[in-house]
């Protein structure tokens, strides 16, 4: 194993590590010359992990992920491709198995479904970056703000009532923050999300915006079309808890992955949710990182 990712797992283990999603998850990659696909995944106390997707007919066995090391599993196909769904199996301790979307994808199914989805985020070509360069320069304190929140799904519909897609909302919001005066604009989360009356703080896919309103390259398109007209894009951030769904991060190896292991205090009261355990230093690398990811990724402000 190359020196550079074993220090990238000291680095996500210490709690550190501001660029997991460039190691973890599902990336495109050569072996041997042949091109492919490597997942990772932590899972510290599964008995098991494999890769099951729509190329291998979801056969749990017919992609065994190897243990590396610092609790972290890593699987290779040839056969997976773009935008092809899939799964992390892992057999528990107790011998069961349970079905994970991934918790560094980049793309999901279409609700009511729920898997990840292989996805390449490269290749957006951005046309922001004198909107850039002149936020670099900005005393941002001393700068003027007039920030507009909206939920995206609900601020317009289209007139079968369906919803925008990223990219086409920028069309019709842009000219009405333009009249209005407003400098930003403030998004309730665009993470995925499996409860729509939640708006969209209980979330299941952290690195993945979502499929409700498009694909990731329409939402990079959508923070694009705002800043070549001036206007700021804030995103609401949840790093405090997320929902109890099976196929999410709750008791994610079958044991307290993500979330504290005291069932005093484990559980918001009020939301029934699971509570993010800060003191684990692949949770902080998960969160940090997450937070870096929509800043570079999708250049939010």
């Amino acid at each position: 194993m190359e020196q550079s990712l074993l220090n990238s797992f000291k680095r996500f283990s210490d709690g550190d590590e501001l660029h997991a999603y460039t190691y973890l998850g599902c990336h495109k990659t050569q072996r041997n010359g042949v091109e492919g696909y490597v997942f990772r995944v932590w899972a510290p106390n599964a008995h098991g992990v494999s890769v099951t997707g729509d190329w291998n007919f979801w056969n749990r066995e017919d992609l065994p992920m190897v243990w590396l090391k610092n609790g972290i599993w890593e699987g290779f196909s040839r056969y997976a491709k773009e935008g092809d769904a899939y799964k992390y199996c892992i057999r528990k301790a107790d011998g069961n198995y349970v079905y994970k979307s991934d918790p560094y994808g980049f793309r999901t199914q279409r609700l009511p479904e729920t898997s990840s989805r292989v996805c390449t985020l490269s290749g957006y070509e951005w046309g922001d970056a004198q909107y850039r360069r002149q936020q670099g320069k900005k005393k941002l304190l001393d700068s003027p703000m007039n920030i507009y929140e909206l939920h995206f799904g609900s601020w317009r519909r289209k007139p079968d009532g369906s919803c925008y897609a990223y990219d086409e909302l920028a069309d019709e919001l842009v000219p009405y923050l333009k009249e209005m005066g407003y400098t930003h604009v403030e998004l309730m989360p665009l993470s995925e999300h499996p409860f729509d009356p939640s708006w969209g703080y209980q979330i299941t896919g952290y690195y993945a915006p979502t499929s409700r309103y498009g694909e990731p390259k329409q939402l990079m398109a959508f923070v694009d079309k705002c800043h070549q007209a001036g206007i700021g894009v804030i995103l609401d951030w949840v790093p405090a808890h997320f929902p109890k769904d099976e196929y999410g991060l709750r008791e994610f190896d079958g044991s307290c992955c993500y979330e504290l292991s005291d069932p005093m205090m484990n559980e918001h009261p009020d939301w029934t949710t699971r509570i993010f355990d800060f003191g684990k230093g692949e949770v902080q690398s998960f969160l940090i990182s997450n937070a870096v990811y929509w800043l570079e990724m999708y250049h939010i402000d």
